[in-house]
């Protein structure tokens, strides 16, 4: 626009585009700016208007009666008063005598004249006016009128950029917040901790009068309650409530987010879903999905008629996503707890069996020998002599013995139809993946470089892997406060013999007591109050099935380091 050769205009301008770089907040800006505007003009008042994108208003966002009292609680419609035509048609209206236009709207008494620029943002789009009242006939003119226009645009063009600002740094902490929540949501295994964590987070970030969380039962077809952050006087069902009866199934059904701009109308009454609280009145329902599955829905609540913009969709949108990342990182952790009680299980029975085997290995040899003895005391009776039955029931006694010893023994062999070719690698991932949670709660880093080579070995999987995982979990219970566990493999070549693979399992541990250290192997020996000292005995056992070893390779201050010996296939 060309300046209007007007000696006012530069030094009113200046003032107004120094705003632009102060960080006060909007409505201290447009009191600054109206202020130049009113002392530029001479105007005795002034307001400044902004159009609410949700009540479709104008409302006086800022204003001067003259005598230093704020007169703000004024709302026109557009088209209602000099203002709201101005805002409807986005031309400027000087009105030398508003006694004689019908449609000025009273709010000062000693107003006799008045100006009204649009403020008519870079898209084109009225967003506010600026008024200035005169308080004789024709107290303004043309001049008056171009020197307004040109002051209203410099000012719109500095709160747009300031709200602009305002807008990038409230995306910057609404992104610094969802970061933080997201970090929040993960850490959370349990579910209800996590569906609590969710509402109030969103809460929080989306500055919203309350939250809640709803499950969606696809089966059923019912959506169930989970959480709900806002007022404490707030009635909501918790039962299932079937989706034809609830307002949150339209997000369900249509898999987008869905916004009620006013829930206390009447067409709402009868919906269950619904909270009993007077003070809700706009409603945001963004849906919860997991691979394209909806698995619940996310409601913000606001204490005005409100209309959602983008952005703040955007926002939902991305809380439930995290949600949703969070709630499938709760049911895996679960399965993997799951998983690892079941493993832990079949290595109790595993244990229990070899235990057996033992005793049964154990038992074998003196009854043996007791067989044998008894048989050369050839012990020959007459018919009908009772010890002749007692020799017989002696007999077949200990041939039952044997029978049960053999069938212990040969129940705890692995068949060797369960040995099948594993590459290493893949054996110790998939233990350590049994074992991750334990670690990351017991603070210990875990050191492993897979070997580049494939090293194929002819094992029982499960067998192993209970191997490795009774040297891994050794190694946390003597690291309470933390440490390292360091896993390497290795190929050796003797120069005699086959080609045996080497797999390390160090800790930053104490060490092993040095008496101790020649009878690690032993049943029974363990250094800790609740040990059973069976683990290592039954590792050197299940080893020697696979015709490999296990051993102690060094213990002291700085750590212990195991080693398991196999041939590779």
């Amino acid at each position: 626009m060309e300046l209007p050769a007007d000696p006012r205009t530069l030094p009113a301008l200046y003032r107004i585009s120094t705003l632009a770089g102060r960080r006060d907040e909007p409505r201290q800006i447009l009191h600054a700016i109206l202020k130049i505007v009113i002392d530029a003009l001479g105007a005795v008042s002034g307001d400044i208007s902004l159009l609410n994108p949700d009540t479709g208003k104008l409302e006086i966002e800022i204003a001067d009666k003259g005598d230093g009292t704020p007169n703000e609680s004024l709302s026109l419609r557009l088209g209602q008063g000099i203002t709201g035509w101005v805002a409807f048609h986005g031309r400027p209206q000087l009105v030398m005598d508003v006694e004689r236009d019908p449609r000025y709207v009273r709010v000062r008494e000693n107003v006799r004249t008045e100006m009204v620029t649009p403020m008519i943002g870079a898209n084109s789009q009225v967003m506010g006016v600026i008024n200035v009242d005169g308080d004789r006939v024709g107290g303004f003119n043309d001049m008056d009128l171009e020197l307004m226009l040109a002051l209203t645009a410099e000012a719109t063009t500095v709160m747009e950029r300031h709200w602009e600002l305002l807008n990038l740094r409230g995306k910057e902490r609404q992104l610094s917040t969802l970061i933080s929540i997201g970090q929040t949501l993960v850490s959370k295994f349990e579910p209800q901790e996590l569906f609590e964590s969710m509402t109030r987070d969103a809460r929080t970030i989306t500055n919203s009068r309350a939250c809640a969380l709803y499950l969606h039962d696809a089966e059923a077809q019912t959506a169930r309650l989970v959480a709900f952050d806002g007022p404490e006087s707030t009635q909501l069902p918790h039962e299932e409530l079937p989706l034809d009866t609830c307002l949150v199934s339209s997000a369900i059904h249509t898999k987008r987010s869905v916004e009620f701009s006013d829930i206390q109308s009447p067409e709402f009454v009868d919906v269950i879903d619904l909270p009993r609280e007077p003070n809700l009145r706009s409603m945001l329902a963004t849906p919860m999905a997991i691979e394209q599955e909806i698995i619940g829905v996310l409601v913000v609540f606001t204490s005005v008629v409100h209309r959602f913009n983008n952005d703040e969709k955007r926002l939902a949108r991305a809380l439930t996503s995290l949600g949703a990342v969070a709630l499938q990182n709760s049911r895996l952790y679960a399965r993997v707890f799951q998983s690892e009680a079941t493993l832990r299980k079949n290595e109790q029975l595993t244990t229990l069996g070899l235990l057996a085997a033992e005793i049964a290995h154990e038992i074998r040899n003196p009854l043996t020998v007791l067989k044998l003895l008894f048989s050369t005391l050839r012990l020959d009776y007459p018919e009908g002599d009772p010890r002749k039955t007692d020799v017989r029931v002696i007999t077949e006694k200990l041939d039952q013995l044997e029978a049960i010893v053999s069938r212990v023994l040969n129940f705890a062999k692995a068949p060797s139809s369960l040995h099948s070719r594993w590459n290493v690698s893949d054996i110790i991932e998939d233990t350590l993946v049994l074992i991750r949670l334990k670690l990351t709660q017991g603070k210990i880093q875990l050191n492993y470089d897979a070997p580049e080579q494939s090293l194929i070995v002819d094992v029982h999987k499960g067998q192993l892997q209970q191997v490795l995982l009774n040297l891994l979990i050794n190694a946390t219970q003597v690291m309470p406060d933390g440490g390292r566990i360091t896993l390497s493999v290795t190929a050796e070549h003797p120069p005699e013999g086959d080609r045996l693979v080497r797999i390390d399992v160090s800790d930053t541990g104490p060490g092993i007591p040095a008496e101790m250290r020649d009878r690690i192997f032993d049943s029974f020996l363990s250094g800790r109050p609740d040990g059973t000292g069976l683990g290592l005995a039954i590792a050197k056992r299940i080893l020697a099935s696979h015709h490999g070893d296990i051993d102690l390779r060094a213990s002291g201050p700085e750590g212990t380091t195991m080693s398991i010996i196999l041939p590779l296939a």
